[in-house]
């Protein structure tokens, strides 16, 4: 855990990290994780770019987002800054990073703020989380930042503790796959005396902060979430660590997981994230799986169901899961031989509700605690 001051430990994550990338062929991630803005996850990111760099690494800066804090703008020092690609959009000067000069470039490590940042339209990806996914499998090891709020299967619970929407985010599995998570931490209460002191925001925004996201429950809340995230990661990889040695008898982890996706059901977005979760709690493979029956076929539902299925199997898949589409006449009967043959542990279904087309979906959570009794329903 680091504090607002470099942390203690930051020379020995730096160096566990050099040892990291002198033993690989395929680039390595590393991820400062925060709950918020402010706490100093660039900061820390650059201390650790300048050490690494007076160690003879060849370090350069992809992209970096000081927010005129003059205290990061110092870390800066005498790092390499790859010149960023310049966008108008709107009549705005937009910088972006350039994905292409750092493959040319190929430093050994390259520093790249803000993961979830959503890139200007004349971009080759759509979001930066891809543009470094680029850079790690060209061979180039990538130091970057991101707030816990980010994460997509957090977004609903952020959304119901903190009232706001977080349209930014980025794929559990990115964060997953990190070789090394370094959480850094600020009491709310220091926080907030950074924000007044303006360190964070300009003194004219400081105050509707304070009264909206930078509150004390807010602010502790993501603190705890950011602590419970950054333990569960490490937790699985520890699980991994264990399986790999031992795989024959760790095969499966602790268990499978399978969400049901209907044409017509509830929030699906809250299914994937529920399911994406219990998946990551159990360090288990999950499935995302559409029956298509009869009744669901091109010709008898209309285009924007059809969108809405599609774009949920879409985003199953970006959050990690497997997508199952099977063609059954029966819903029921095809999700039982499913888990069945999956060795499926955990069905997360959505809750029946009070009109009769639920009465359909009441029959289906029936009869699959009557056939499945060994393997656990998950209502949301």
């Amino acid at each position: 855990m680091a504090a607002a001051n470099p942390p203690t430990n930051l020379r020995r994550t730096a160096d566990d990290f050099l040892s990291i990338i002198r033993q690989q062929q395929v680039g390595k991630l590393k991820i400062y994780l925060g709950p918020c803005a402010g706490v100093g996850k660039t900061y820390h990111m650059l201390v650790e770019g300048n050490r690494l760099r007076r160690q003879g690494i060849d370090v350069v800066i992809g992209y970096v987002e000081p927010h005129d804090r003059p205290e990061t703008a110092a870390q800066i020092g005498d790092l390499e800054i790859v010149p960023p690609l310049v966008a108008q959009y709107h009549g705005i000067t937009l910088r972006e990073m350039d994905v292409d000069a750092v493959l040319r470039r190929k430093p050994t490590v390259v520093l790249v703020d803000e993961l979830a940042h959503t890139n200007a339209p004349q971009s080759r990806n759509r979001k930066r989380y891809e543009d470094v996914q680029e850079l790690l499998q060209a061979g180039i090891n990538v130091i970057t930042t991101v707030n816990i709020q980010h994460l997509e299967s957090l977004y609903n619970i952020v959304e119901e503790s903190t009232g706001v929407r977080v349209k930014e985010r980025v794929p559990d599995e990115i964060v997953a796959q990190a070789d090394q998570i370094v959480n850094i931490d600020l009491p709310a209460e220091d926080l907030q005396e950074r924000l007044h002191a303006g360190k964070i925001y300009p003194k004219e925004r400081v105050e509707s902060a304070l009264a909206n996201f930078f509150t004390t429950k807010n602010l502790t809340r993501l603190r705890e979430m950011t602590l419970s995230e950054a333990a569960n990661i490490l937790d699985r990889k520890e699980r991994e660590s264990a399986e790999q040695e031992n795989s024959a008898a760790n095969i499966g982890g602790l268990g499978q997981v399978m969400v049901a996706i209907s044409s017509s059901g509830p929030d699906p977005g809250r299914m994937l994230r529920k399911t994406a979760r219990l998946a990551a709690q159990l360090n288990a493979q999950w499935y995302a799986v559409y029956v298509r029956t009869p009744s669901e076929s091109a010709i008898n539902i209309d285009a924007a169901v059809q969108r809405r299925v599609a774009d949920t199997l879409e985003t199953a898949q970006k959050m990690g899961g497997l997508v199952i589409s099977l063609k059954h006449e029966n819903v029921a009967e095809a999700l039982v031989s499913f888990v069945r043959e999956y060795g499926i542990t955990h069905v997360v279904l959505g809750r029946p509700g009070k009109r009769l087309l639920s009465w359909t979906r009441r029959q289906l959570h029936d009869r699959l605690m009557q056939e499945l009794p060994g393997v656990d329903l998950v209502i949301v």
